[in-house]
């Protein structure tokens, strides 16, 4: 088996679901130079997970492991090839006109570049009031004052309406970017590596804000990111994914305290840790982690799409995709816990 069949994507869960995604696949056709075969890059293949109200559902992973097609997915930037996407338990798949303009009010997402994702010909203000008079939110004689108490929320003042934003600094602007997200009152806001592009000491800042707002007004969140600190602080449940395709998920606590696919423990183990050094400041080390990168999404190894970089890999994983196995309140895609491998225990 070169890949996972229907029964092999990582189960969503159960129902009491804000927003549903199963069996979603995205591919991308490639072509060849000089005429040679086209191919098919797999962004995304087989992801299922549900995400339940006032919570963080977390997806981690390396570059080019399909997060950001599927944020795009999420929030009907980007259709699925296959696969079916649900919003208070009804189908959202083919939502077209004055229903995907509802949707869109009730799930917002957040870009990784705040600087590309707001007009510079506009003032705040404008960019701002757009999603009011778009979704008729509110009388036009209103609206300035709804969006000076939003630059409020987010810590930015009044005078902040007749800028433009290059005048402001990149945390600045992911706050504008947050402010404009929160317009339309949503119930699901979907941040895609929200943090990277801030400095250090501005992403903590914004991590509190998003915490804060979550909690005021009792949104939900997918957490897009690669930065595991940040992941374990914010999210309730997280999902580890590889080559387009979810290979372990669970709580928070049971993904970084008992991690089960090998590819987990990898990630883990090369998260930089501070500590002190005798008589330095405090520094960042790290961890020594598998040797490879990971391959593209056109050649996916067969079997386990792991098996290549894996140190625990055995014969099976070099020819069968390994089914999604539970553990607890955890799912793991790996032979090491299946069938005549089975453990018991996180371990």
């Amino acid at each position: 088996m070169n890949g996972p069949t229907e029964s092999a994507n990582m189960p969503s869960g159960g129902k009491g679901y804000l927003f549903e995604a199963r069996d979603i696949t995205k591919y991308f056709p490639v072509r060849s130079g000089l005429g040679g075969p086209g191919k098919i890059l797999k962004a995304v293949d087989g992801v299922s997970f549900g995400v339940t109200p006032n919570s963080v559902f977390a997806i981690v992973g390396e570059s080019g492991c399909g997060k950001s097609t599927l944020a795009k997915i999420i929030v009907k930037l980007l259709g699925p090839t296959s696969g079916k996407l649900y919003f208070r338990g009804r189908d959202i798949s083919d939502l077209a006109g004055g229903n995907l303009i509802n949707f869109r009010r009730a799930a917002q997402i957040i870009f990784q570049d705040p600087f590309a994702s707001l007009n510079p010909r506009m003032r705040i203000e404008d960019i701002l009031a757009e999603p009011f008079k778009i979704h008729k939110l509110a009388p036009g004689n209103e609206i300035k004052g709804k969006v000076a108490e939003l630059l409020g929320k987010v810590g930015l003042n009044e005078d902040s309406l007749f800028k433009y934003p290059h005048e402001f600094s990149g945390g600045q602007r992911q706050r504008i970017c947050i402010a404009r997200a929160l317009t339309v009152s949503p119930e699901l806001i979907v941040a895609d590596e929200p943090l990277s592009a801030l400095d250090v000491s501005i992403q903590a800042q914004t991590l509190n804000l998003l915490q804060e707002i979550r909690k005021e007004m009792e949104l939900s969140i997918i957490f897009i990111s690669h930065d595991l600190r940040v992941v374990h602080y914010l999210s309730d449940e997280v999902a580890i994914m590889y080559l387009g395709r979810i290979v372990e998920k669970g709580p928070t606590e049971n993904i970084f305290n008992f991690p089960m696919h090998p590819y987990t423990e990898m990630l883990l183990s090369s998260a930089p840790k501070l500590k002190y050094g005798s008589g330095e400041a405090l520094q960042s080390h790290m961890a020594p982690h598998t040797a490879g990168d990971m391959p593209g999404g056109i050649n996916v190894p067969p079997g386990c799409p792991f098996h290549p970089r894996c140190p625990k890999r055995f014969e099976l994983c070099d020819k069968t995709y390994p089914l999604p196995v539970a553990n607890g309140a955890s799912y793991v895609s790996c032979h090491l816990y299946g069938d005549k491998y089975q453990t018991t225990g996180n371990k």
